[in-house]
């Protein structure tokens, strides 16, 4: 299961998706809508993606997950528009054999996301709004400069 998607994730379904008899583990990570950025008070977010390059960027970071891990199944959905506080932008769901390598494959699936898929977040606050852009992007955007 991979997916950009405009409603709310159904946390239950991604986890179900990644069930298999031959897994001894399934490691959930749940990225959430947090109520502060900076010092300052966050009203609401909202992700905008472009679709078809975000897809494409993670089929390839899961095909790189199951070639340096022992994975049964993952599933990868991310949110896009307006996200209130406290809602799921982001569930990742990875089930393999031993615990160790479905933490490990979830780490990277997440810190890959991250760095390399077209989604970007924009905070709301009372006094305005930013873009809000990773270090490692950000590093990229200025080294080709």
């Amino acid at each position: 299961m991979i997916q950009i998607v405009k409603d709310k994730i159904n946390v239950e379904q991604v986890i179900e998706s990644v069930a298999d008899p031959a897994a001894g583990g399934v490691d959930v990570f749940i990225g959430t809508t947090r109520n502060s950025s900076n010092g300052k008070q966050v009203r609401f977010l909202e992700y905008h993606a472009y679709k078809p390059m975000a897809i494409k960027m993670m089929h390839r970071i899961v095909n790189e997950t199951r070639s340096q891990w022992d994975v049964k199944k993952i599933a990868l959905v991310h949110r896009e528009g307006r996200l209130e506080i406290g809602e799921p932008s982001v569930v990742i769901a990875v089930s393999a054999a031993h615990r160790d390598e479905a933490f490990k494959a979830c780490r990277y699936l997440i810190d890959t996301l991250k760095k390399v898929v077209p989604i970007w977040k924009k905070e709301f606050f009372e006094d305005g709004e930013v873009w809000v852009e990773s270090e490692e992007r950000m590093a990229r955007v200025e080294n080709r400069k």
